[in-house]
């Protein structure tokens, strides 16, 4: 009985790992007119790991999921060459009526 809860424990921390941080540019803030919310997630995460986790965490229905891949720029920092890192973002469509504030944290 105790490793079912160590388990569910785990998946729970899981879910919050998949999701790093609310994405708010522009572009994301005009997508919340279409019902849409923008986030940053793990590079390995899948759509239905991201589904999972908007859902468990933020207690809304996902509609749909849709990801983009951002490769990294390698952009001049005082004279040195350097490398943004990799970025992977997700476009997550929630179902009509649910709403999701990202300015309040969780």
């Amino acid at each position: 009985m105790i490793k079912k809860a160590e388990e569910k424990t785990m998946i729970d921390a899981a879910l919050y790992d998949c999701i790093r941080h609310p994405l708010m540019t522009e572009k994301a803030m005009k997508s919340s007119e279409h019902n849409q919310v923008a986030f940053v997630v793990d590079m390995t995460a899948t759509k239905p790991q991201i589904k999972k986790a908007v859902e468990a965490v933020f207690g809304v229905k996902v509609k749909a999921v849709n990801t983009v891949c951002q490769n990294g720029k390698v952009k001049m920092f005082r004279r040195q060459k350097g490398v943004r890192s990799d970025v992977k973002k997700a476009f997550v469509t929630l179902a009509e009526g649910q709403t999701i504030d990202v300015t309040a944290g969780v």
